[in-house]
């Protein structure tokens, strides 16, 4: 069974910056893509960041400049950089691994975010 565990959050103030970690049990080259989301208390899920297999990386345009994606292939992790962080990036954050050959989707159990002073 494919897992994928998320490192990395916790309680930060604004304008500080975090780094998210996701470790996958399989080659992450099995992904067609993998990413983050997050969901806040109340709202639904959504995209904050996704690297395809080809390294074409997509972001939400309230995170652009701020976050960065990227992977270490020989660690089957993906990492989320977060930077100049504000109160509104507070969420759960999930990582999430696409397998197109499968059709299917995995999640991590999340990681709590907080930006607050």
């Amino acid at each position: 069974q494919v897992q994928l565990v998320e490192s990395g959050g916790g309680l930060v103030q604004p304008g500080g910056s975090l780094r998210l970690s996701c470790a996958a049990s399989k080659s992450i080259f099995s992904f067609y893509t993998m990413g983050w989301y997050r969901q806040a208390s109340g709202k639904q899920r959504e995209l904050v960041a996704r690297i395809f297999s080809t390294g074409t990386t997509n972001y939400a345009v309230s995170v652009k400049g701020r976050f960065t994606i990227s992977r270490d292939n020989t660690m089957n992790t993906v990492y989320l950089q977060m930077n100049s962080l504000k109160p509104e990036d507070t969420a759960v954050y999930y990582c999430n691994g696409y397998d197109l050959g499968k059709h299917r989707d995995y999640w991590g159990q999340g990681t709590q975010v907080t930006v607050s002073s």
